[in-house]
């Protein structure tokens, strides 16, 4: 008991300071490499493993909270500041941000599969959003024909969280936290500016969608699977 008493306890001292959440608008300056973001998460995610192994499963529940909580802080975080700015093209493939162009379901893929998940990148992105979504949660919600401001009111009863949102011929990231909800993706209505966060309302593309399909990410299951390093099938 000592032992894992102490793990949790070393858990916590690494995230302390970590857990600001708070909606990401705009990019920071003088940014870390992105593969050195890359190379710290696989750390930390290394650090939630052993702790998962070396404890019992009454221990391994609050590890879960802690990872889910540090993973969403990181991609809301560190991995949409790196991307912001990123073009958007019909084609677009690339892995660096700010270098190339991406496409909505690639800079999902990518930054997912860049966070940790082993999930198939190319596969996934070149499939509707729903095909993946289905696949990374069982928490999914569908609507026809709501008004953006309708969805927000849905977005708002929910508790905070990260959600993949598949739209008519589109998908991107909800972010729900407090009182704000914001979408992010890339955007082909500003293809230069491409990745950025926007409110849901608006002239961007999950207001005028008239289909919807809502999967909230970073649950339990996959957390678990993104600690223990686990493949997602295609």
């Amino acid at each position: 008991m000592q032992l894992k008493f102490t793990t949790l306890c070393i858990l916590s001292f690494l995230l302390t300071g970590c857990l600001d959440n708070k909606a990401q608008v705009k990019g920071k300056l003088n940014l870390p490499a992105y593969e050195e973001l890359i190379a710290s998460v696989e750390k930390q995610r290394l650090v939630f493993q052993k702790a998962y192994n070396e404890s019992d499963e009454s221990d391994r529940s609050e590890i879960e909270e802690k990872a889910g909580s540090y993973l969403l802080e990181k991609i809301t975080g560190d991995f949409f500041d790196q991307w912001y700015g990123t073009e958007w093209d019909f084609n677009g493939t690339t892995r660096t941000p700010r270098k190339g162009k991406i496409a909505c379901g690639y800079f999902i893929t990518t930054v997912l599969s860049d966070a940790g998940f082993k999930i198939p990148r190319t596969k996934w992105a070149q499939q509707a959003s729903e095909y993946y979504i289905t696949r990374m949660t069982s928490e999914v919600k569908r609507f026809s024909n709501q008004t953006p401001e309708s969805m927000k009111t849905y977005f708002l009863k929910q508790t905070d969280g990260l959600f993949v949102v598949g739209l008519d011929s589109h998908v991107g990231f909800v972010y729900k936290y407090g009182d704000e909800v914001t979408f992010t993706h890339a955007s082909y209505y500003d293809p230069k500016i491409g990745v950025q966060t926007e409110e849901l309302t608006g002239e961007n593309p999950f207001a005028k969608s008239a289909y919807r399909v809502v999967g909230r990410i970073l649950n339990k299951e996959m957390v678990r699977k993104w600690i223990l390093g686990e493949a997602w099938s295609e």
